[in-house]
């Protein structure tokens, strides 16, 4: 959980700083609010039973779906453009495997009441920023967008079938390609001709703009397929003026998105140490989504940090700190005579913003940093007679044992700096 929470006060940094509010929808939602929103498979997953009343409810699968309802239900109190993010438990009836869960968090942020490409610019410099801040270096954000996708289907005449198509191209890290190919026959109908050529379409690869200039001819005279690829090249261009490096952005004409409420650019991103784990963070533009609630058009872009998926990366990753703890100092309690000075020492670290902990119990020293050693503090401040007497305070790094006599006399200052120093030198690349 300590980990877990420093990512969520990470994303919930990041949110803010571009401008995304908090907002907080129900669990439970109406049954006919939750279905057939998703696809056939969420459907499935959704969690569904009659409450007291006899009225059909079911958990939330997703925090964009209870977004589209509660922006159509107060969109004249909150305005467009309207920025949220929500963190909140998700459930899907799904069967639990490496990376999957049935009870899991998402981290999400949209932007509701825009069709411009400056939003899904900034969706994409998002996912980047949180993923940098949270510690990763070596993550690509895979880009598509579904009007290039439904151009190639119009130009072979299968748009009509775009819905069991795209959903069987989501499949294809799962399935495998042979995988794909026998469902695009069996569900989607295709002849076996038009199922290689659209998986043909997945083995399309290379630099961003090699990669653009490819699917561009593709889709050449496509009026569909054409405006899809203007957006991609505009993200592209932007995120990299915006400061996201060109290698972290791969355009990727075989991620689908398996939502059927997607409409435009879509997003998935990949730890490059870890591509099996799967996306760790995933969205689209979804620009008829709320038209199921109002008359209003409401048009929409975000994303959504798989939280529970991510650290299961990052346990695998050996990226978890071993911290029992999230206070760095730790105080013994030795002299009973004296706990309202180690009270008044503690209040003094955490005045400067350092958490800390005072041990309950007068016992031998020994016995205590071996408590603080369990638990993971990284530094010890040892204060007996003679540190009393003098106005002193032993500092001790507990990962090296190396101890420092600091002195208190001016209103500790001192003290508050080597702390600050010693905390900063040996900050973790852990999580």
């Amino acid at each position: 959980m300590i980990p877990r929470e420093r990512i969520v006060d990470t994303a919930r940094r990041v949110y803010r700083s571009f401008g995304y509010s908090p907002i907080e929808t129900p669990a439970l939602e109406y049954l006919d609010i939750l279905t057939g929103k998703g696809s056939e498979e969420t459907d499935k997953q959704l969690y569904r039973f009659q409450d007291h009343g006899g009225r059909w409810v079911g958990l939330r699968f997703d925090l964009t779906i209870p977004l589209a309802r509660y922006v159509a239900q107060h969109i004249n109190e909150l305005g467009t453009p309207f920025k949220r993010y929500h963190i909140g438990t998700v459930w899907r009836g799904e069967k639990p495997h490496r990376g999957r869960f049935r009870e899991f968090a998402q981290c999400d942020f949209d932007t509701i009441g825009t069709l411009s490409p400056v939003a899904d610019v900034e969706t994409a410099v998002v996912i980047h920023d949180l993923l940098k801040n949270i510690g990763f270096d070596d993550f690509t954000i895979r880009l598509n967008n579904r009007q290039v996708l439904n151009g190639l289907l119009e130009q072979r005449g299968l748009l009509d079938r775009s819905t069991p198509i795209l959903r069987a191209l989501d499949k294809l890290a799962k399935i495998g390609a042979d995988g794909v190919e026998r469902e695009l026959v069996d569900q989607a109908g295709l002849v076996a001709s038009d199922a290689g050529q659209i998986l043909a379409l997945t083995t399309i690869d290379g630099a961003g703009d090699d990669v653009l200039l490819q699917v561009a001819r593709l889709v050449r005279g496509n009026e569909t397929g054409e405006a899809g690829i203007a957006r991609l090249e505009y993200v592209l261009r932007n995120a990299r003026a915006a400061g996201v490096a060109p290698a972290r952005l791969k355009l990727d004409v075989s991620i689908a998105r398996g939502l059927d409420y997607y409409t435009g650019t879509i997003y998935e991103t990949y730890l490059d140490r870890m591509p099996g784990i799967g996306s760790v963070c995933s969205g689209g533009r979804y620009d008829n989504l709320a038209g199921t609630y109002t008359r209003h058009q409401l048009p929409g872009v975000g994303a959504s940090l798989g939280l529970d998926r991510l650290l299961a990366a990052l346990e695998e990753l050996g990226m978890l700190e071993n911290a029992a703890t999230p206070a760095p100092v730790f105080i013994p309690f030795f002299d009973a005579a004296r706990i309202d000075q180690y009270l008044a020492l503690a209040a003094r670290v955490r005045a400067a913003g350092i958490g800390v902990e005072v041990y309950p119990e007068s016992k031998k020293l020994g016995q205590q940093l071996k408590y603080a050693d369990r638990r993971g503090f990284r530094v010890a401040l040892i204060m007996g007679e003679d540190e009393f007497a003098d106005a002193t305070c032993q500092v001790k790094d507990l990962a090296t044992g190396n101890k420092t006599s600091v002195s208190l006399a001016d209103n500790a200052r001192q003290l508050m700096e080597h702390l600050n120093g010693l905390l900063a030198a040996g900050a973790s690349t852990s999580i």
